[in-house]
């Protein structure tokens, strides 16, 4: 969801600015009206330099991690910026990070700041990463920010491949099933057509569909990778067309064991960037902006951005967030502490601890969840193709 800076009138007199995330420019004005002010100016946040700028190839992860770490480390070394990214330029293992380094120290020496360099770019670096670079430049502090990002884009990972490691296991099993299903139908169901078709009684239902099966998949094999690609196809539009992806967001949120894993692992992102922003020195509503920007799963993320009109407005964090209905209770409890005591960071930093070992407890119980349920959908398998063949030369010995 896009970043909009806004221009507005509150109480019909007084002009403030600020930020806010909406899935468009509509919704932005919206947002705006229901929080009683009245929008004169909204831009997305990007700057206009970026059409004249040079084009910088997407990073992956890993680059960035890579690309933060040699970079953290030279700065803390006591080495300015342009000669750390000038000895990157020239000595870093990945051309990808050579070529970013050299684009980026270009335009340093042409005048820019780090961040405002950065700014040109949200597309490969990201609103978190430049927003979080912008504070610790502002407060001196830009290795000690590097390093935050660089621990906060590794966490991240940790967390993806954790989720993608948990979903690995009964992909290969559908996998593996569909390949099965399709040996069967080609080769092992055509073997005993012929037996089949010489005895008197009329073969069972399930066999004569595997039969019909295996012949259809013989003489139109074509329709197989249309089937797939539209398949595919099907599934990236309801990843990627939003009223689509709204639904399936939704849907995801009321299947059991996987809910869990997709409410921690979104929370898990969101408290960890809300914990270094907020250490950074960054104002509490922008830390928010910036941490409803990592939020996958469109529901969440559209409560989250009301909490945010509500913060706005003077509720607490704790409040607002409360009233979303969707945070956990230990979570709530401990900022509402935090909040109170005055020590928000350290109850944030306890926070993202909690929800890592949350997150990985699920993720061991979906793990074994999982194993009984690809057991199960492979016995399935295997005994509705047992009877397909089978149920015929039990009728031939019963007559």
């Amino acid at each position: 969801m896009p970043i909009y800076s806004y221009e507005a009138l509150k109480n019909g007199k007084q002009m403030i600015k600020g930020e806010l995330t909406a899935t468009n420019l509509k919704d932005a004005r919206e947002i705006l009206r229901k929080q009683g002010l009245v929008p004169t100016k909204i831009n997305e946040y990007i700057d206009s330099k970026q059409k004249g700028g040079a084009k910088i190839q997407s990073m992956s992860l890993t680059e960035k991690i890579d690309f933060i770490s040699t970079l953290q480390i030279l700065l803390s070394s006591g080495i300015a910026a342009v000669e750390s990214l000038m000895f990157m330029e020239q000595e870093a293992a990945r051309k990808k990070i050579r070529n970013v380094s050299k684009i980026l120290k270009t335009q340093i020496m042409a005048g820019s700041t780090f961040a405002d360099t950065l700014g040109r770019y949200p597309s490969v670096f990201g609103y978190i990463f430049i927003g979080l670079i912008k504070a610790g430049e502002e407060a001196g502090e830009l290795e000690k920010t590097l390093g935050r990002i660089k621990d906060l884009l590794t966490k991240q990972a940790n967390v993806k491949g954790k989720v993608i490691g948990t979903l690995i296991y009964p992909a290969f099993v559908i996998v593996l099933a569909c390949v099965i299903v399709l040996v069967m139908l080609l080769f092992v169901f055509p073997a005993f057509k012929e037996m089949f078709e010489n005895q008197d009684k009329a073969l069972p239902f399930i066999t004569q569909m595997m039969i019909n099966m295996g012949d259809y998949m013989k003489e139109y094999w074509f329709t197989l990778p249309v089937f797939i690609a539209a398949f595919v196809a099907f599934c990236m539009v309801c990843v990627k067309w939003y009223p689509a992806r709204r639904v399936l967001d939704r849907i995801v949120l009321k299947i059991p064991l996987l809910n869990n894993l997709i409410l921690y692992s979104n929370y898990s992102n969101f408290l960890s960037v809300l914990s270094v922003s907020y250490d950074a020195g960054i104002p509490i509503v922008d830390c928010l902006h910036l941490a409803v920007i990592t939020l996958e799963n469109d529901v969440l993320k559209t409560k989250m951005t009301g909490a945010i009109t509500k913060v706005q407005q003077g509720l607490q964090v704790s409040q607002a967030l409360k009233a979303t209905k969707v945070v956990p209770k230990m979570l709530l409890f401990m900022i509402a502490t935090g909040e109170q005591s005055g020590r928000l960071g350290d109850m944030l930093e306890k926070g993202v601890n909690y929800l890592d070992k949350t997150l990985d407890s699920i993720i061991d119980t979906m793990t074994k969840a999982i194993e009984p349920i690809m057991l199960l959908v492979i016995g399935s398998i295997v005994l509705v193709m047992a009877l397909a063949l089978y149920l015929p030369l039990f009728q031939s010995y019963m007559s």
